[in-house]
């Protein structure tokens, strides 16, 4: 897997393009989708969002190794996906982009996959709109996805995707920042055709001790979302009415993967719905 990043260095609103004064980023408050780019390396970062990653890497100081790992899973994950012939994608809290990102994987497989990345945080709707300044097909919507029935009906996702034909949803590493996550999936699946797929991962309790789970939540209490752990038996009920791929649920290096366990776990799998 190809991950590519700038070096690390401080940032602010108008080196990031962040000039629109209607635009409310405060960078005293940790963004998880900007730790998650600190952790991969990236530059799209502050002050309190280094702060409280670290704060995350000292309680798992494998952190680094399970983000790559989980971007492994996204690149195996599409793959497979569009190997089955779905050409939409769905990229639910899809994060500051990272090269190869979903629409680079999809296009190596179908050159006209068409792909809506959608999260609430501008910085990253910054990003996606330079995406789709030069990749048809491709865009950006800034949303919540915690209000799938708005996403659904935004103008801008209907323009783009044909929910009558089937369609790939991710969220991945997103739901542990979620707690109403059964519902969102519920929501999401009765919008989906047959022949659709959904791809997810999110953190799991396995093997960890209540101070450690304690230490993770505790760190992202500074952040604008709560860190949410969840049994394999709360995962595997997250795809209820879809048929898991092979291997199921399972560590997101081990999914069609050979990457290691890391101490702190994430589940992942990809469902078909019939």
């Amino acid at each position: 897997m190809r991950i590519v990043h700038d070096p690390f260095r401080p940032v602010d609103p108008e080196e990031l393009g962040i000039t629109d004064p209607h635009v409310e980023i405060d960078p005293d408050v940790a963004s998880p989708a900007r730790m998650y780019d600190y952790y991969l390396g990236g530059k799209d970062n502050f002050p309190a969002d280094r702060a409280a990653a670290e704060k995350v890497i000292a309680a798992h100081p494998e952190q680094h190794r399970l983000v790559k790992a989980n971007r492994g899973f996204l690149v195996r994950a599409v793959r497979f996906i569009a190997e089955q012939g779905v050409t939409q994608f769905l990229d639910l809290g899809t994060g500051i982009p990272t090269s190869p990102n979903v629409h680079e994987v999809a296009r190596e497989v179908n050159p006209s996959a068409r792909v809506v990345y959608v999260d609430n945080d501008p910085i990253v709707t910054r990003h996606n709109r330079a995406l789709r300044a030069t990749h048809d097909g491709v865009i950006g919507v800034e949303a919540d996805m915690r209000e799938p029935k708005a996403i659904l009906a935004h103008p801008k996702v209907r323009a783009t995707l044909d929910f009558d034909a089937p369609i790939a949803v991710l969220t991945l590493a997103v739901f542990h920042f979620i707690p109403e996550a059964r519902e969102i999936v519920d929501e999401l699946r009765g919008a989906m055709a047959p022949g659709s797929f959904i791809g997810l991962s999110t953190a799991a309790t396995e093997g960890l001790t209540p101070a450690e789970i304690k230490a993770v939540e505790d760190a992202y209490a500074a952040s604008t979302v709560p860190a949410v752990f969840r049994t394999r038996a709360e995962i595997e009920e997250l795809f209820t009415g879809f048929e898991l791929a092979e291997p199921g649920v399972v560590p997101v290096g081990r999914w069609r993967g050979t990457e290691p366990d890391t101490r702190i776990q994430i589940l992942a799998g990809v469902g078909r719905l019939p």
